[in-house]
């Protein structure tokens, strides 16, 4: 081991404080007035693909496509010029494009021992939009829930209005008026129960294997679109079960997935419509202001027109639908119950693909 090795080994563990900078999600370095590595966490090591012990006593300026920039950083921050210091920088990545961040270059009461902190700029904006969709579900399910309610009980007083005048009249013309109040209360009672659904069903909890979810899924789909489609499978057989509701995850993947195939009707009907099931493990992700080991990864694909740019800010809110006719609930149900399971589900969408992705912690 050489000199420089030694000496960092010494400072890490002369210093376990720094270990806590591992349960961080941002990435971290303690480095030396010079740009030596004394410490990186592991967000940090995943984000550069290579290892903390390549990282640790490396120049840490060398991993910026302007190294100057931070060097003077330092140089400020080592020279008592300022507590902190922010900019933005491009951080290089073993085999990847080099990746935009946000450095925050703080002094510590340490000499000689200097935290930088990166934010990834795509990862910032991810956060944003997270906690947006967090808010959304929150607000959606309190508007859901006081709405369905205040129609519920006026709704059971005109059905049963319209059920004791039908026995009171004689006309049968007039009581064909009647027949299509009692039709029409019942067919918004039908929504209401919709719209209570995800509130009212327990959580039933059991181990959950996220590929018979989607077979099941599949079946379905495949058994009320049996010619026209084709259903890709693209698996990773390794993932493990989960405790989860199956039923709830089999509503959204259904829920997903059914109105991807109402999107692909024109490619349904010419015969080249694809919809892909595609399962993977993410690893160190942070989604929900949480940070997660493993996730599940679920995508469910299809090849239709894409998602109309006037809804597609919208398209996990209650009563928004990019077809004529439809409730516009299956992607607000969806995202309820894949919430219910600590994940979350976004949506990337551009003519000829339209990918759904549901993020779930994986044990």
């Amino acid at each position: 081991m050489n000199k420089s090795a030694r000496s960092v080994s010494a400072v890490t563990s002369s210093f376990p404080r720094f270990q806590s900078f591992d349960l961080l999600a941002t990435l971290v370095a303690v480095v030396s007035n010079d740009g030596s590595v004394l410490f990186a966490n592991a967000a940090l090591e995943d984000a550069l693909g290579t290892s903390r012990r390549t990282i640790e006593g490396s120049h840490f300026p060398d991993s910026f496509t302007e190294p100057h920039l931070l060097m003077s950083a330092l140089e400020g921050a080592g020279g008592n010029e300022f507590a902190a210091l922010r900019y933005d920088a491009w951080l290089k990545r073993l085999n990847h494009e080099p990746v935009p961040v946000h450095v925050i270059v703080t002094q510590t009461e340490s000499p000689g021992q200097i935290i930088v902190e990166l934010l990834p700029l795509e990862q910032q904006t991810r956060q944003d939009r997270e906690e947006r969709l967090a808010d959304q579900a929150q607000a959606n399910k309190e508007l859901i829930r006081n709405l369905a309610h205040e129609i519920k009980n006026p709704l059971g007083g005109i059905r049963g209005a319209a059920q004791l005048l039908e026995m009171e009249i004689e006309s049968r013309g007039l009581k064909e008026y009647t027949q299509v109040i009692i039709h029409e209360a019942d067919r918004l009672q039908t929504l209401v129960d919709r719209l209570l659904a995800p509130h009212r069903r327990p959580h039933l909890v059991g181990d959950v294997n996220i590929h018979e979810v989607c077979e099941r899924v599949r079946s379905l789909i495949l058994a009320e679109f049996p010619k026209g489609l084709q259903v890709v499978r693209d698996y990773d057989t390794s993932i493990p079960e989960f405790r989860g509701d199956r039923e709830q995850l089999i509503q959204s993947v259904l829920n997903i997935a059914h109105n991807a195939c109402q999107a692909l009707v024109e490619r349904i009907a010419a015969g080249d419509a694809c919809l892909t099931f595609s399962t993977r493990v993410a690893r160190q992700v942070t989604f929900g202001k949480q940070r997660y080991r493993l996730a599940l990864e679920l995508h469910v694909i299809d090849n239709g027109p894409g998602i109309p740019e006037s809804i597609k800010d919208r398209i996990f809110y209650p009563l928004v639908s990019g077809r004529e006719g439809g409730s516009g609930l299956g992607l607000t149900l969806a995202q309820t119950f894949v919430q219910q399971h600590h994940g979350l589900i976004e949506c990337e969408s551009v003519p000829g693909r339209t990918d759904f992705k549901l993020l779930i912690p994986l044990p």
